[in-house]
């Protein structure tokens, strides 16, 4: 006797409900095993092309392995150094910045005053805010620089992603093949072809956007960290992989780490003085390493929309920005880092289901009128 569709709603409900609540209950735990589970995914592919080539699943996945750790040392040799210095640089630079605050809103009101003789940039109420700004910044500044270098438990965590993440990854992937296999035998018979072309079709989705996105990322960070620090941008190295890290959210890798390469620039080649023949000589904001730095994004983003998205994603993702923010804000506000993991798959599952859906109504009597067929 076949379940009724109410019966079969109840149980997946129930079904979505556990794994909620798990997820919420088991979120830290869960983040090594998420981790390793989409790497597993994504190198998925690399491991059947290594099997057709001739290796073994086992061999393949020591390959991988094998590469994967030789790469992640060539970048701790290579990369890290220089991240972490800049990175302490940085910390420093704004240390610097509000302690400076005072004597920069000082400049400020001079510069303006010059310029606008009309403004009144004296007020009381003006100055205890820019004083109170500061001293608040300064503050809590202060608090997180100190939480982030003395937390214990962030280094524990740390130290268990580095160690956790690759043995997960490794069994996976040896095992995905068969998993799979594991799963699409435990498929309700009724309901396996549907599941099944469901479940391509989010393959198809996920495939597109977190290899092919994952990759375009990957090359636009090198771009930006390499470009903005061969252009001479204090911090270029941080704030290309920030810019290549976000990227996956159409145009806002771009704007923000535009924005803040941009401010860099600005603070570092706004103006000052340097010695010349024993003589300190003003010098003037230098316009062209300013534009460097903006066509370098400029550049950027043209390689990206003609060239990198079009041939590694291609036009129809299904995954529209919007949606993709609002899964990200929603699944990292309920719950926490562990969401962030989930977000775009859950929401690439959600936008195949949600079309699926769309298709049965408009094929249903309730959309064509009561002479329809079901």
């Amino acid at each position: 006797m076949a379940i009724s569709p109410q019966k079969q709603l109840q149980y997946w409900g129930i079904a979505a409900l556990v794994f909620v609540v798990l997820l919420y209950w088991l979120g830290d735990v869960l983040v090594p095993y998420i981790l390793g589970g989409a790497l597993a995914y994504v190198l998925d592919p690399v491991a059947d092309k290594l099997e057709a080539w001739g290796l073994s699943r086992i061999m393949a996945t020591v390959v991988i392995t094998l590469s994967g750790i030789l790469l992640f040392i060539l970048l701790f040799l290579l990369v890290v150094p220089t991240l972490i210095g800049q990175l302490g640089d940085l910390i420093a630079q704004i240390g610097r910045i509000v302690e400076n605050l005072p004597a920069t809103w000082e400049g400020i009101k001079a510069w303006l005053s010059e310029r606008i003789p009309g403004v009144d940039l004296q007020g009381d109420f003006l100055q205890e805010q820019i004083q109170t700004l500061g001293a608040a910044i300064q503050s809590r500044s202060g608090e997180v620089v100190n939480a982030l270098l003395s937390s214990a438990q962030g280094i524990i965590n740390a130290i268990v992603l580095v160690v956790i993440v690759p043995v997960v990854t490794f069994y996976l992937l040896m095992d995905w093949d068969r998993m799979v296999a594991q799963i699409d035998d435990l498929l309700p018979r009724e309901h396996q072809g549907t599941i099944r072309d469901l479940a391509r079709q989010i393959d198809r989705t996920l495939a597109s956007f977190i290899r092919g996105q994952g990759t375009v990322c990957l090359i636009l960070g090198t771009y930006y960290g390499i470009a903005l620090m061969l252009a001479g941008l204090n911090f270029g190295l941080i704030v290309g992989l920030i810019a290549g890290l976000i990227s996956f959210i159409p145009y806002v890798g771009a704007l923000v780490g535009g924005a803040l390469a941009f401010g860099l620039a600005l603070f570092q080649w706004w103006g000052g003085s340097e010695v010349v023949d024993g003589e300190t000589v003003q010098t003037g904001i230098n316009w062209l390493r300013i534009g460097i730095v903006g066509g370098i994004f400029a550049f950027g983003q043209f390689v990206e929309g003609n060239f990198l998205t079009p041939n590694l994603v291609g036009s129809s993702v299904g995954l529209h920005p919007v949606w993709l923010i609002l899964a990200l804000s929603v699944f990292g506000s309920i719950f926490g880092f562990v969401g962030m993991l989930i977000a775009v798959p859950v929401a690439a599952i959600i936008g195949v289901l949600a079309r699926f859906a769309i298709q049965e109504y408009k094929n249903g009597r309730l959309y064509k009128g009561t002479a329809g067929d079901d």
